[in-house]
Order: C-alpha cells, then sequence, then structure tokens
C-alpha cells in the first residue's frame, strides 16, 4: 500500500510540472522552476525504483549532477536574458 501511494505521489508531482510547463510561457523563471519540478518527481521515482529493486543509489548521484549541470545552464540563459533585454518576458525575446 505505501509503494502505491508514492507512485500516486510521483504521478502527480510529474502531472502538476508538465501543466505549469505548458500553460505558463509568460515568464521563463516559472518556465525553469517547473523543470526542476518535474526533474525533482524524477529524482523521485528513481529514488522508489531503484530501493524497490534493491539496486545500488550510484545512478542517483548521476542523475543530480546531471540536474544541477541543468539548472545552472537555466539560470545562466535566465541571467543573461534579465541583462540584455531587461525582463524575463518571452515576448520581449526574439529567436531570430
Amino acid at each position: 500500500m505505501m509503494i502505491l501511494n508514492m507512485w500516486v505521489v510521483f504521478i502527480v508531482m510529474y502531472m502538476i510540472g508538465n501543466l505549469i510547463f505548458v500553460s505558463k510561457h509568460k515568464h521563463l523563471l516559472i518556465v525553469l522552476l517547473s523543470l526542476e519540478f518535474i526533474v525533482l518527481g524524477t529524482f523521485f521515482f528513481m529514488m522508489i525504483f531503484l530501493g524497490l529493486i534493491e539496486y545500488d543509489m550510484y545512478m542517483l548521484m548521476v542523475f543530480l549532477v546531471f540536474s544541477v549541470c541543468e539548472g545552472a545552464l537555466g539560470l545562466s540563459i535566465l541571467v543573461s536574458m534579465i541583462r540584455s533585454h531587461g525582463n524575463d518576458y518571452f515576448q520581449s525575446f526574439s529567436l531570430l
């Protein structure tokens, strides 16, 4: 019963993160926070799954390293966008 509750928590976290990612596309900061929430849900899923099959938790460390690198890259893009455009609105940012 406990494992079923953990699966439900993972699915809810993942779906809420995806819902925010799809619906809130005005600010870059909100998009980055929703991506981090999805990564946190995926980390929670990997922790449950690797604990369930009694596997080594080394892959969690590799996943955390990649997620920290992804977060640092997103923050650097956010800072450079705010310095060049003055805000983090997607409307003021041209992709051309």
